[in-house]
């Protein structure tokens, strides 16, 4: 058998191999044999060309290697969230959904074609050092990145162990470095407080195997002492996550309707997903909160409750990723990430591309001291004009005669506007923040309008 010969036979097993692992995982195992003339053709295209690379390339190729690209090109040009992945890459997104892993604490996507920051996780390296949702990733340790697997693959790595990222950030004119050391991921995706006795405040950070089941202990836990009068949801800079978990959310706060729809070219990649009752009534009114950090299983949970009139959406436009992906695991320890199917709110919208249309736009800000909650607005009071009366002080009171005309701290000011919203729930980082506010102004204001003063 000669030598082309030979490459070519190899070439028929290379494009024999990318069949099969590009359709093992999804379960079809079927045969090479082309289904049309137009399929054959590409096949005996792609044959020659292998051929060639592997008999003329100017370097010598790995097989393996060449398989793998060739794979991983197939995947990735069909939308930005379908991956070939590799052992390390699927054993992460494992871990990332039910345990713990080493990282700086990004989610990303790709988008016009550039690694590009959907949020930071709070409490991580990245969150902690600034680095923003839009935030472009252009190099990781001097390597540039323009796909998701080198940008993770980079970024992964040992805990405690160093690594520099570059980004381009928007209304910012050279690249930005942030040198990050690698630490462990928190996984708690829920944590909640009382803002305010009888309105409480739930943050959902992801959606992970167990987001369900600790917003229900929250809810349990806020709805203990005293009924509640009104909830914040924060679903702000949540990438989103599993979609069952996703529905279950949604279902804790409606007894009837539809949650979500799906439509996928199979008949097992369609469905719709509807409420079932609660043995907890929750009629309380709810304010959820959203931003262009909100993605996927985020924007269903809104769009749910938005559609069901069960809440009102406050913020900024969402993400606006409307699709469905599947992880199959394929031979040698890969998976195969892939856009099973689109998916719709109960009213019938896509939100693709578009996003969750809050229904009171409100750009989130750091509050200043004198617009916080509380008697301070700015405006000038007798306890600001020069030797005013002071009242008569009780005995046993401090008596500070100066409480009224204190200065506020202008460094504390601004140390408070550089502070991250996300971190541990205090309430004086809350109250300065004025979508968090907003919401609390909407809530008070339904019961006073309802007549409940309670």
């Amino acid at each position: 058998m000669t030598k082309v010969k030979k490459s070519a036979v190899k070439a028929c097993l290379i494009v024999s191999a990318i069949v099969f692992l590009s359709t093992a995982g999804m379960g079809f195992y079927q045969t090479i044999l082309a289904k049309s003339e137009e399929t054959y053709k590409g096949l005996k295209m792609l044959s020659d060309v292998i051929e060639i690379v592997e008999r003329t390339y100017v370097d010598e190729v790995d097989s393996a290697e060449l398989i793998e690209k060739a794979v991983e090109g197939l995947i990735n040009g069909l939308d930005p969230h379908s991956s070939l992945l590799k052992p390390d890459a699927f054993r992460e997104l494992q871990i990332d959904t039910q345990g713990e892993f080493t990282g700086i604490g990004v989610s990303i996507t790709i988008r016009n074609g550039v690694v590009t920051v959907i949020s930071p996780i709070e409490g991580t390296p990245a969150y902690k050092a600034g680095i923003k949702a839009g935030d472009k990733i252009i190099r990781v340790d001097g390597k540039s990145v323009d796909n998701l697997r080198d940008a993770v693959k980079l970024m992964r790595g040992p805990k405690g162990t160093e690594v520099k990222v570059t980004i381009v950030r928007e209304g910012t004119p050279d690249p930005i470095d942030f040198d990050l050391v690698r630490n462990i991921i928190p996984i708690e995706s829920v944590r909640h407080t009382k803002i305010r006795p009888g309105y409480g405040y739930i943050w959902v950070t992801h959606f992970r195997e167990q987001t369900a089941m600790d917003l229900k202990e929250a809810l349990e836990n806020l709805e203990a002492a005293t009924p509640l009068k009104g909830l914040i949801v924060d679903l702000r800079d949540n990438p989103g996550g599993l979609l069952p978990q996703a529905i279950q959310v949604a279902d804790l706060f409606l007894d009837t309707g539809d949650i979500l729809s799906i439509e996928g070219r199979l008949e097992k990649h369609t469905k719709k997903y509807t409420a079932q009752p609660n043995e907890t009534e929750r009629s309380y009114p709810i304010v959820v909160l959203i931003n262009s950090g909100s993605a996927s299983a985020s924007e269903i949970v809104a769009g749910a409750l938005q559609d069901n009139k069960r809440a009102l959406i406050l913020g900024t436009p969402s993400f606006g990723k409307g699709s469905v992906q599947t992880v199959e695991s394929l031979r040698d320890g890969y998976g195969l990430k892939l856009t099973i199917a689109r998916y719709y709110t109960p009213s019938g919208r896509s939100i693709q591309a578009k996003g969750i249309q809050p229904d009171i736009v409100v750009k989130q800000r750091i509050l200043d001291q004198s617009e916080r909650s509380g008697d301070d607005d700015g405006l000038l009071r007798e306890k600001d004009l020069e030797n005013h009366l002071e009242a008569e002080t009780p005995e046993g009171d401090s008596g500070e005669k100066d409480r009224g005309n204190t200065k506020p701290d202008k460094n504390r000011s601004k140390r408070e506007k550089r502070m991250p919203r996300h971190g541990p729930l205090k309430l004086e980082r809350l109250n300065a923040d004025n979508q968090v506010m907003r919401a609390l102004d909407i809530l008070i204001g339904h019961k006073i309008f309802s007549g409940d003063q309670t």
